[in-house]
């Protein structure tokens, strides 16, 4: 089974176990079985008079534990819980749960926010009572959730005078359907509202009104990182629904989250294990946002771009007027009229930042591959360190007078770069002699008309915005080895033509 079918039959299974999920009314034949394990969730099968929304003002000494809450319409609670109306607040709001307990995030998510604002009053919101409602429950009832954290944010601004700019709130998943919820029906706007993948079912392609939108606070970010939709669902929202959307990895399945592992999962455990399946990517986005408190000198790097296909590129690595922006916590405000869309690539483990390079590469002369692709990898060689074969994909045809953009990510810093090496390799279909004989013509111009193919490749740094030129370093060689080496020429970037190949590479 191949990586598609793999990939395709992976998403069948998840999303229509995702629908099963989504069922209101219980099957009484093929689904017994299943529906059985969550007997004790659907007895609450409607939405409930009462959200039982607590609000639990946690202590940086235990961020895990609920100690002290604040009760709205007790001001004293507010006292007993040392709440600080100077400093920040934020209000921590979990998604949807299976087992009714607060997920291992909430504690880490906790402790990064103290780790950076010390002084600051973290609030987890306890909706657990209507979030363990079966999923259509639980979604219909994030808006009088969202309602009853509305009336405790104008509460808290009656009695303590709070500035809402103050006030930021981080949720997860329905969490962020929560947050938005409670934004709009505040009576007035808070500061900002960070949405952690925000979830897709019941809410992708909804009026703004019906969930998180840019209206729901003075600034709105979202974290898309599963939205990889299937059948016309997705387990996490694939619209932009704030001032700033970033897409990490394009948003999809997120590096270190093995679809194997998921399908492995199933097989041993069954249906029940798909409630875990799509947490590993899902969750990342909670990570992400962890990683930007806690590692705030080595902040991801989110770029704008019109798609991802234009990001894989590399074609969107310039940092203009509000062209860049920090991933996470360290977000420049930008309120446009319509959302900003940003891509990244990240580390499939905290730190998570990664360096982006865009390689631009012009041939001068018609070349055709056949079928299959030569392997070609790149070196690249810096003041601080070597990142080593970083997959470079050519298509079919590399077109006359044409540049091609390509995007190399390399997972570590290594500097001012000094060096390129590109390598190829022998595969199936291409002999070590074939290859060379044509790899070696792009680089030395040995082709029909005897142009050269190429001698520059320039190269954008997305991080340091540093654009250089490397130059062949020993062209006489090339017919003698199957890689060859580019330096740093002396020659300035020059700009090339807007219209730059958009085929795929």
């Amino acid at each position: 089974m191949n990586w598609l079918h793999v990939n395709s039959f992976y998403l069948l299974l998840l999303n229509a176990v995702f629908y099963v999920t989504c069922l209101e009314v219980r099957s009484t034949s093929i689904l017994d079985n299943f529906m059985d394990n969550f007997e004790d969730l659907i007895e609450n099968n409607g939405a409930s008079s009462d959200a039982y929304t607590k609000f639990s003002l946690r202590k940086p000494s235990v961020p895990e534990d609920d100690i002290c809450y604040v009760v709205p319409g007790n001001p004293g609670s507010l006292k007993e819980c040392n709440f600080n109306s100077t400093s920040k607040t934020f209000l921590v709001i979990h998604g949807w749960t299976v087992s009714g307990l607060f997920e291992s995030w909430v504690g880490k998510l906790v402790s990064a926010l103290y780790e950076r604002e010390r002084n600051a009053n973290v609030i987890v919101v306890d909706w657990l009572y209507t979030a363990q409602n079966h999923y259509p429950v639980a979604a219909q009832n994030t808006k009088m959730v969202g309602e009853e954290i509305a009336h405790f944010i104008d509460w808290l601004k009656e009695v303590t005078n709070v500035p809402l700019e103050n006030l930021h709130l981080i949720g997860y998943s329905l969490g962020a359907h929560v947050a938005g919820f409670a934004g709009s029906h505040a009576s007035n706007k808070v500061g900002r509202i960070t949405g952690l993948d925000p979830a897709g079912p019941d809410f992708e392609g909804e009026h703004a009104h019906r969930r998180l939108s840019p209206d729901d606070a003075h600034f709105v970010d979202v974290l898309h990182t599963f939205s990889q939709g299937f059948l016309g669902l997705s387990i996490g929202i694939q619209q932009p629904v704030g001032h700033v959307d970033i897409y990490p990895n394009g948003g999809s399945f997120q590096p270190g989250c093995s679809q194997h592992d998921t399908l492995e999962k199933i097989s041993k455990f069954g249906l029940l294990a798909v409630t875990d399946t799509p947490r590993c990517s899902h969750e990342r986005s909670v990570h992400l946002f962890i990683d930007s408190l806690l590692n705030e000198r080595q902040a991801s790097t989110a770029y704008r771009c019109r798609n991802t296909d234009m990001f894989d590129r590399g074609m969107c690595l310039r940092c203009g007027r509000d062209q860049c922006n920090n991933v996470g916590y360290d977000i420049s405000k930008v309120r446009k009229a319509r959302s900003v869309v940003m891509y990244t690539k990240t580390r499939a483990s905290m730190p998570f930042r990664a360096y982006h390079y865009q390689l631009k590469v012009h041939f001068s002369t018609r070349l055709d591959s056949s079928a299959t692709d030569p392997l070609l990898t790149v070196d690249l060689m810096g003041t601080k360190g070597v990142v080593e074969n970083l997959q470079l994909t050519l298509k079919k045809k590399i077109t006359t007078n044409k540049t091609h953009s390509f995007l190399l990510v390399a997972e570590k810093d290594i500097g001012d770069l000094l060096m390129v090496k590109f390598k190829w390799e022998e595969s199936t279909s291409w002999s070590a002699s074939s290859m060379l004989k044509m790899v070696s013509s792009w680089w030395s111009g040995d082709s029909v008309d005897s142009e050269v193919a190429v001698h520059k490749i320039r190269i954008r740094v997305g991080e340091t915005q540093k654009k250089m030129v490397f130059c062949i370093e020993h062209r006489h060689a090339l017919s003698l080895q199957n890689e060859v080496t580019f330096v740093k020429c002396k020659d300035e970037w020059k700009k090339t033509s807007k219209r730059l190949n958009l085929g795929n590479h």
